[in-house]
Formats: structure tokens, sequence, C-alpha cells
């Protein structure tokens, strides 16, 4: 399974980033190979739609879960239609968030917020 977490920097030991859709990084996690890999979100400086883009590129990439601090209504529609799992992150490193998952300690996002709108 590969797991998506948004990423401050391409490092495992990056802080793991407090914006979903404006994150400049995401780590992709393979359970299976214990790899992980960066990708950039081309979606981080758009005007706007930045999580459902966002959101679009990581089904894309075949995630099972994503840990993420937050989550606007739009991107979680995307996400859960794709029946990826959307888990709450904890306030640390992307690899430290790894080891929680498996350790079991994460838990679904409770809730989502509605889409940010520019110009409301």
């Amino acid at each position: 399974m590969i797991i998506a977490i948004p990423a401050e920097t391409n490092s495992l030991d990056s802080a793991t980033c407090v914006s979903f859709g404006r994150a400049p990084y995401y780590c992709l996690y393979n359970t299976e190979t214990e790899s992980s890999t960066f990708m950039t979100n081309l979606a981080a400086d758009s005007a706007g739609g930045a999580g459902i883009q966002a959101a679009q590129d990581l089904v894309d990439q075949s995630i099972g879960t994503l840990i993420t601090f937050r989550l606007g209504e739009n991107a979680a529609k995307v996400l859960q239609a794709a029946e990826i799992a959307i888990l709450k992150a904890l306030n640390l490193s992307v690899a430290d968030n790894i080891s929680a998952l498996q350790e079991g300690k994460l838990a679904p996002l409770g809730e989502v917020h509605p889409g940010f709108h520019h110009g409301h």
C-alpha cells in the first residue's frame, strides 16, 4: 500500500505540512518495499482548487491512505470516491507519522472543513 503525507521538504525528517492542498511536497511511502519517494505538489501555486487538484494527483499515484492534519470537503470527496483512507496526522515528522500508522496509533480524520474560496 502507498501512503501519502503532505511534507514541508522532500525528506522523511521533514515536518508534516499543516496544509494539504498547498503542501510543497507529498511523501509517498510504500509499505511493501519500505521505500519512499517525494513528489512536488504542482497544485500548490494554483489560484484555486489546489486541494482538488492535489487529491486527484494522489489518486493518480494509486495511494491507499492519506495522513493529513486537515482537508477541504472538495478534496475529501475526490479521495473518498477513490476509497482512500484519510487519517489524522500527529504533530510529528513525516517518518514519525509513518511509524505511528504502522503501530496503529492514527485515528480517522474526524471532520473536513469547507473549501477555501478566494474572493469571498
